[in-house]
């Protein structure tokens, strides 16, 4: 409203302001606040009728706009009068802006049919995800951008929490912990919800509020199930128009929530003021959706009720519908609320309990769960038939793939089994076990035979499409790929209610992958800030890899080493802590890719002999699992030594292996392989054999979309582009979409580290001098290898700070990224 009356002002149209307080209820008193408005409007009223304001401003020609703020305080009939004969003899000039928590009183139906109202909902109001970036970054708080959407996410976009939350973080100073301790149990947020929204409703609608605060959805025969006693229609109706946080679901009338912050304060407040009537609530809305045939909040209420035994006779009716849906979380989180005595008298609850929890808390768990039940000795053929099944899956999750291999015939030879569910996961489970070890024909005829028998199934399309897909990322179809994760994804998130947030790590992490690949750095990250956490939580080896590897380089990619190298220890802990080497060695090879380009040749190499485990790469090492295509051993040693060392003698070895992955029809490890062969090559002298054999590379890369499998070689791959962009050899290359590919990723790396990047004419003196004596501070603290929050405490500055600093420094010397603000650096003498 103030910028509004700003933007009038500005315009030459005359304002008037009048905040509303309840004493205004008094007719005479209302009239005089309008007359102390037609006074800031300069308005002269006539000594014949000194009390007619209304007539006075109905009868003023010139612009004008009144502003009545705080206008929900205003309840009497009479007054309310006033302002609909001050509506209904509005001069043609004349606005009329009211500032309201509750839709008012003025017969708004009227004037929206006329299209004379204007009207600023809470929808429009709520801040959309980019204003929250933007209101943040103008408070002087940088949230990464998992914080923002956890911020955003349980707020809702609600600018007075927003505000809350920028207080908490100036006085605490850590986003990710502020933005995780946020609820309605908040002091600062339970303050406003208490004294600014429940302060000001009457007690029937207090009442109405504590008791379907049980509810997820409300509508008026679920309410009225609840408040037998309530015109829920109602109450639901002034609610919306008092506009309590009551907030409509999409594409469904008569059906509303409460905001996620407000729906928490109030179940607090039912908990502490009401408690022996949870229970008969949730019992109440049990039976009420259970009647509707909506089983899913049935068993959520009766659980959260306390009824277990009716909880566990409707999960038997359910729960392999829903297995077959793929609703692992949600079966894992009601079986584990179900007492252990109960569940061990029903075999068939307990194995579709494993499975669950094997795709929600991993395979360990449910290994360990699964011997020490009674479902491995249960002689009904179903229990049977499930838990062969769920071997091989098991033992492949904890990378035991010479057993689960074994396990999974076993399975195949008892097929069918007579449940559709148990045929189509063998099968895919065999097909993404042999793949791994190079059996390329057989995985396809296990995944057509799977599609054959999956019947319903999402959670197996899912897996088949998965599967494949990560077999198509092999063999360098890309595209192809993308189509499959999106379909795997897809095939989740339209089964039943499943919830495409919730989604399921086996098809989201690769999907971010691709995403990656294709330099989306910001979609590869959301879907990463969802599959991340449940990758590391179900344990799935190559998918923890993968994600944890990406979110390190993403975070190096901004410049924000601390939290690229934090991302790896953690790597490295799940490792150690789950018994997975390969997992352990993968975060020391990725510390050594970082350490090579920031130019610690020693350091990179300690790394790589710590990583050389013979127990982390198997018996194969020519059958490199999925999340090491492009990323093992023998790769990340031709990477230090391109960076840091030289690399001719590996020219050998390099035609060697890609020899092999030729062979194996490894078409991506191939690409990344012979890419690599060009850059060493081209640092060994032979620039020319460099650069006839990049052309190719390069051509297949961009039919297929590829951008990160080169700009994640760093500055060689720059100078070597360049070479190659004022070369006849690429003269002689006509096609415009290649020269356009190359073009964008010349642009994408930078200036190399040999590169003019002042201005012309500027000396290096006169850049040296465009930075700051702090600036070349940092610079020299990053040449000793100081993460930013080392640098932070070395120089007694916050670690915002030190990414301004940075962001200086990269605007300066004109660069993307530390490791070419050093090489600029060093050749322009600034540091040594």
């Amino acid at each position: 409203m103030a910028q509004m009356r700003e933007s009038l002002q500005q315009r030459g149209v005359s304002t008037a302001w009048l905040t509303l307080d309840s004493a205004d209820n008094d007719v005479t008193r209302f009239l005089s606040g309008l007359e102390a408005a037609a006074a800031q409007l300069g308005l002269e009223r006539s000594r014949e009728q000194p009390r007619d304001v209304l007539a006075l401003l109905a009868a003023e020609q010139a612009p004008f706009a009144l502003f009545l703020d705080d206008f929900e305080v205003l309840r009497e009939g009479v007054v309310m009068g006033v302002v609909r004969d001050l509506i209904e003899h509005l001069p043609r000039n004349g606005q009329l802006v009211i500032g309201s928590r509750s839709l008012p009183e003025l017969g708004l139906g009227r004037l929206r049919a006329r299209g004379q109202l204007l009207e600023l909902s809470t929808e429009l109001l709520r801040f959309t995800p980019e204003e929250t970036a933007e209101f943040f970054k103008l408070r002087g708080a940088e949230l990464s951008l998992d914080a923002l959407d956890r911020a955003h996410g349980k707020t809702e976009g609600w600018v007075a929490a927003l505000w809350l939350l920028a207080l908490a973080l100036q006085r605490h100073g850590t986003p990710s912990e502020v933005v995780a301790r946020l609820s309605a149990s908040d002091r600062d947020v339970a303050d406003y919800l208490t004294e600014e929204v429940l302060g000001q409703q009457d007690l029937d609608v207090r009442d109405f509020l504590m008791r379907t605060s049980v509810l997820r959805h409300l509508s008026p025969p679920i309410c009225q199930a609840l408040l037998p006693h309530t015109d829920c229609e109602a109450m639901l109706r002034r609610l919306e128009r008092g506009n309590v946080f009551l907030i409509p679901v999409e594409a469904a009338p008569d059906l509303y929530r409460y905001h996620s912050l407000f729906a928490d304060f109030l179940r607090k407040w039912l908990a502490r003021e009401r408690p022996d009537e949870v229970a008969r609530l949730h019992l109440a809305a049990s039976g009420w959706y259970e009647e509707q045939g909506r089983h899913v909040p049935a068993i959520d209420h009766a659980l959260e009720g306390g009824d277990h035994p009716h909880a566990l006779h409707l999960l038997e009716l359910h729960a392999h519908a829903l297995l077959e849906q793929g609703r692992m979380r949600l079966l894992d989180k009601w079986f584990t609320s179900i007492p252990a005595e109960l569940l061990g008298a029903r075999p068939l609850m307990q194995v579709i309990a494993l499975w669950a929890s094997c795709l929600s808390q991993g395979p360990w768990t449910a290994m360990q769960a699964l011997e020490s039940s009674a479902c491995a000795s249960s002689q009904n053929p179903l229990v049977q038939a499930h838990v062969r099944a769920l071997r091989p899956v098991l033992l492949a999750m904890m990378d035991h793939y010479e057993e689960a291999h074994e396990a999974g015939r076993q399975s195949l030879a008892q097929l069918p089994s007579g449940n559709a569910f148990i045929d189509s996961v063998s099968l895919n489970a065999m097909a993404h076990i042999v793949s791994v070890s190079g059996e390329r024909q057989e995985a396809l005829r296990f995944l057509e035979d799977a599609r054959n028998s999956q019947g319903g199934s999402a959670f197996n399309r899912m897996y088949t499409e998965t599967v494949e897909g990560m077999l198509d990322i092999r063999e360098g179809r890309l595209q192809q790929a993308a189509a499959r994760f999106r379909m795997a994804i897809a095939s989740s998130s339209t089964a039943a209610t499943y919830n495409y947030a919730h989604g399921n790590a086996w098809a989201g992490v690769p999907y971010a992958a691709v995403l990656y690949e294709t330099n989306d750095l910001a979609a590869a990250e959301r879907l990463l800030n969802v599959y991340l956490p449940l990758a590391r939580d179900v344990g799935l080896p190559d998918h923890m890899i993968s994600s944890h590897r990406m979110r390190s380089r993403i975070a190096f990619e901004r410049g924000d080493v601390d939290a690229a190298i934090q991302t790896l220890i953690e790597l490295d802990y799940l490792g150690r802590q789950r018994k997975l080497p390969r997992v352990t060695a993968s975060a020391k090879l990725e510390r050594a890719r970082l350490l090579a380009l920031q130019g610690h040749a020693a350091a990179a190499r300690e790394e790589l002999q710590r990583a050389n485990d013979p127990t982390a790469w198997g018996t194969s090492p020519l059958q490199p699992r999925p999340a090491h295509d492009v990323d093992d051993l023998f790769i990340a040693r031709v990477r230090v030594e391109l960076h840091v060392g030289n690399a001719a003698d590996l020219v050998a070895p390099l035609e060697e292996q890609i020899g092999l992955a030729q062979k194996a029809e490894h078409r991506h490890r191939a690409l990344k392989l012979r890419l690599l062969l060009a850059l060493t090559l081209f640092q060994s002298g032979a620039t020319g054999a460099a650069l006839d054999l990049a052309v190719p590379v390069l051509q297949e890369a961009s039919r297929e979309g590829y951008v990160r499998l080169l700009l994640d070689e760093g500055n060689i791959a720059s100078l070597m582009l360049r070479r190659l962009q004022g070369s006849t050899t690429i003269e002689a290359t006509q096609d415009p979409i290649f020269r356009d590919y190359l073009q964008r990723l010349i642009d994408l790396l930078g200036p190399g580290p040999t590169e003019d990047v002042p201005p012309a004419g500027a000396s290096s003196d006169a850049t040296a001098e465009l930075l700051t004596r702090k600036e070349i501070r940092v610079l020299q603290l990053i040449a000793e290898g100081y993460s930013n929050t080392a640098m932070a405490e070395k120089l007694f500055v916050s670690d915002s700070t030190v990414r301004t600093h940075l962001r200086n420094i990269n605007t300066k010397l004109n660069c993307h990224s530390r490791t070419q603000a050093m090489a600029i650096a060093r050749r322009l003498g600034i540091i040594h």
